[in-house]
């Protein structure tokens, strides 16, 4: 891990979860993200330490472990660094099996549980897309930096644009490599995913960063994946509509996706795998696109 610098102030300490680092006059730093665990933390606060680097806030893009793991340990050995997140991810990092159950569809697996409360010490209040020009501005030091609503792979997902028009977008959009090794990535909202992707376009920063990218992005770049992460998604929707002219159930119409697409399975990715196909059919159905059947003591999806 090293710093590398993006523009001005901002930099990003590239590993597999991306952090965003922004630098203060007095060494004071604002860190986006922390990664997996405490000992991934302990790995960035080197790299830190190396440029007499102290982290004073902690943002989180959204509560999912691989973005938060690493807050406790700059809580623990920075009793005054404080922790910025929008409202719902606050809920979700003070009572983590939230998360957990939702992936579980009840109380959750062993395998899936994090019992481990974090603290939060400020709410995020983010922007409204069509009005964000006049909303989510937060100083910190006097410096603003723009809180955008990027919700859809997790609820009340949050951007961040540091004033050098970095934007930090955590898990709204995959890059290519991620698509190309697994297409089906763990989605909780469809369609506020397809409406952040949209969004993405329209944002008029330099740079851009995706946590699990190993390339920062430009304008025109960042135009291009979005449109091939909304083709992904649309793909998937496209898919399933085809394969329900045929009644199915939700676990037949898993594996039907599974096959044709050579997803992954295992025992942990075959819950993500299903919970993600909970969004699609909740989008396809709200969207009337889709219609149930009961029989034989089984639900059915259909046309």
């Amino acid at each position: 891990m090293e710093l590398e610098n993006i523009k001005g102030r901002t930099h990003i300490i590239k590993a597999s979860t991306n952090i965003g680092v922004y630098v203060f006059d007095n060494k004071k730093c604002i860190l986006i993200d922390t990664g997996l665990s405490k000992n991934y933390g302990k790995r960035i606060d080197r790299v830190l330490k190396k440029e007499n680097i102290e982290p004073k806030y902690i943002i989180n893009t959204h509560h999912h472990i691989d973005h938060s793991g690493g807050n406790q340990y700059f809580c623990d050995n920075y009793e005054k660094a404080l922790v910025c997140v929008s409202e719902k991810t606050s809920t979700h990092l003070k009572y983590p099996y939230i998360g957990t159950a939702v992936i579980c569809c009840g109380s959750p697996i062993s395998k899936f549980e994090d019992n481990k409360y974090h603290k939060v010490d400020m709410i995020l209040e983010p922007g409204i897309h069509k009005f964000r020009e006049n909303n989510g501005i937060h100083k910190f030091y006097e410096h603003e930096f723009n809180i955008i609503s990027l919700e859809g792979h997790s609820e009340d997902q949050i951007g961040i644009i540091t004033p050098d028009n970095v934007c930090f977008l955590g898990d709204s959009i995959f890059g290519s490599e991620v698509l190309k090794k697994y297409s089906f990535p763990y989605l909780y909202d469809v369609k506020k995913s397809i409406e952040s992707l949209e969004y993405i376009k329209n944002i008029d920063a330099d740079y851009f960063v995706i946590s699990h990218s190993k390339d920062v992005l430009n304008r025109e770049e960042i135009l291009e994946l979005a449109d091939e992460n909304i083709k992904n998604i649309n793909n998937y929707i496209e898919q399933i509509l085809e394969f329900l002219h045929e009644p199915m159930t939700r676990e037949e119409l898993l594996a039907k996706i599974m096959y044709t697409n050579g997803l992954s399975f295992n025992f942990k990715q075959y819950y993500f795998n299903f919970s993600t196909l909970a969004s699609f059919i909740s989008y396809l159905y709200n969207e009337g696109l889709i219609k149930h059947l009961l029989k034989d003591e089984k639900l059915y999806l259909c046309l």
